[in-house]
């Protein structure tokens, strides 16, 4: 398995499918990955599937978040491995934000900037979002990439980005993986305590009771009850629209559960649709 930093490098092996990451990856990247690797091998595309891995400085909008946030290479290069990965593709700084020519923040959809979610609680995120992704699309030329759906607002987001300058990526999008007791796995479940593990547990259980309910408005007051608890800060749970992220939801059109708080140090968000089958 190639592991390096030039775009050259990786593009010289043909059109690949890109997952893009920013590393201390679980269970759920290498599901990606997976997921990754069999679309590369249903289109016939000779570079396979390319994980990237870069913690990108320009979506923290906590310099001490982004200082903290864990890089474990040669762990991840075993998760890669494993998952059957074609190529790492670990650019430097420089290589991504080059000073004499740095790229772009290109026009950002409404979905990043309206919703009032995560849009709200972290300024400028999806700005970065966007700078990074565009700039991985052109220096690797993917034909596909592949996003998670934990992250589902920034999954609208690229989607929406990408649609938005014509850009020749097919966008796929991940299912969560989760823990056996529910909790959706992220590289930042490691920092959580053992009693604050156990209280993360609420969010995917709130977003599972709410799921019968008849309305938005009922099932948003099934979340608010279910997640008032001292040990949680809430910062949004609430049922939007599942492509606009607006609270305006048109009959018949897809819903989404979405949820954001905070135990102790840690953020944690999640998601799920709505109403559940």
């Amino acid at each position: 398995m190639l592991r390096t930093g030039s775009p050259q490098e990786i593009q010289l092996h043909g059109p690949c499918v890109l997952v893009p990451t920013m590393g201390a990856l679980h269970a759920g990247h290498a599901a990606l990955i997976r997921q990754g690797v069999e679309l590369a091998r249903a289109r016939h595309l000779a570079g396979g599937c390319v994980v990237s891995i870069f913690v990108n400085p320009t979506q923290f909008n906590d310099p001490s978040d982004y200082a903290r946030y864990p890089r474990t290479l040669d762990a991840d290069a075993q998760v890669c491995c494993e998952a059957g990965a074609s190529a790492i593709f670990e650019p430097s700084v420089e290589t991504i934000y080059p000073a004499e020519a740095p790229p772009p923040v290109p026009p950002l959809p409404r979905v990043a900037t309206s919703p009032g979610l995560e849009d709200a609680f972290r300024p400028g995120h999806f700005a970065g979002v966007c700078q990074v992704v565009n700039r991985l699309f052109s220096l690797i030329a993917p034909h596909a990439a592949v996003f998670g759906e934990k992250d589902w607002q920034q999954l609208q987001v690229i989607t929406a980005m990408s649609r938005s300058l014509g850009l020749p990526v097919e966008i796929h999008p991940g299912r969560t993986v989760r823990e056996p007791d529910g909790l959706a796995m992220s590289s930042r479940n490691r920092f959580l305590k053992p009693e604050e593990r156990t209280v993360a547990v609420a969010i995917s259980e709130a977003m599972i009771a709410c799921g019968g309910c008849e309305t938005p408005e009922q099932a948003e007051q099934v979340l608010r009850t279910r997640l008032d608890r001292p040990e949680l800060h809430v910062e949004y749970a609430v049922v939007r629209d599942a492509g606009t992220l607006e609270s305006t939801i048109l009959g018949g059109r897809p819903c989404r559960t979405l949820v954001a708080a905070r135990i102790g140090t840690v953020r944690l968000i999640d998601n799920m649709p709505w109403p559940l089958d």
